[in-house]
């Protein structure tokens, strides 16, 4: 995932996509942008898959723990969303500079 963002901004910032003066220009930027669209197609399918295998994972809990451990593991997902919301509110009341 990582590889795949960085390989998107080092498309995006690459070359003079500003600059589209001559139809030079304007085809070199039209490529890039088919390359950032071909990648974060890669990205989004990455992601889709990230998200079906843990949807799998939490229809199939009752399979792989306990009662015990799923209750656990319920209260470990909540406490880590109601986290994730909390730093999520903290970023968008940051100071803008």
């Amino acid at each position: 995932m990582d590889a795949l963002q960085q390989s998107l901004a080092e498309t995006l910032s690459s070359g003079s996509l500003g600059s589209s003066d001559s139809s030079g220009n304007v085809a070199n930027y039209m490529g890039q942008m088919a390359m950032a669209m071909g990648k974060l197609g890669t990205f989004e399918g990455f992601i889709r898959q990230a998200d079906n295998l843990r949807q799998q994972t939490l229809q199939q809990m009752h399979r792989i723990l306990t009662t015990k451990q799923s209750a656990r593991a319920l209260l470990a997902i909540h406490d880590y969303f109601s986290r994730l919301r909390a730093l999520s509110s903290l970023w968008l009341a940051r100071p803008k500079e």
